[in-house]
């Protein structure tokens, strides 16, 4: 019952981080591309493997602490099914080509966030 609490308040956390990051990607870069999906997946994607690796030497993140951001805040702002309904809508809509756009930032912008996590958590580990 604890664990379930823990994912059920990072989830809120990373849920709220979510709608806040999208608000503010609308009004700084407009609605032509889904910007605050495309943003929120490229920042958990560099924070999952950061605090995964850093998880793996660091005593203070406990098991505890790694569920709430892992599984809780990170599930709750990263958000697959938004970018998959979004890139369908570009599909069906004027431009297909954007759609495309999306899917190649997404991809290879997650993975390359991803990388860029797990260097970062090695280099502050020594």
């Amino acid at each position: 019952m604890k664990q379930i609490l823990i994912v059920f308040l990072g989830s809120g956390a990373g849920g709220v981080a979510r709608y806040l990051m999208g608000l503010g990607a609308v009004r700084v870069l407009g609605t032509a591309f889904p910007y605050g999906t495309l943003l929120v997946n490229l920042a958990g994607s560099f924070l999952i493997t950061f605090i995964i690796r850093l998880s793996l030497s660091a005593p203070s993140l406990t098991p505890e602490v790694r569920l709430f951001l892992t599984t809780g805040v990170m599930g709750g702002l990263t958000t697959y099914s938004t970018f998959n309904h979004e890139t369908l809508t570009l599909v069906q809509g004027p431009s297909p080509t954007t759609a495309l756009l999306n899917i190649a930032l997404t991809v290879a912008g997650c993975l390359l966030f991803g990388l860029l996590g797990l260097g970062a958590a090695r280099a502050l580990q020594g």
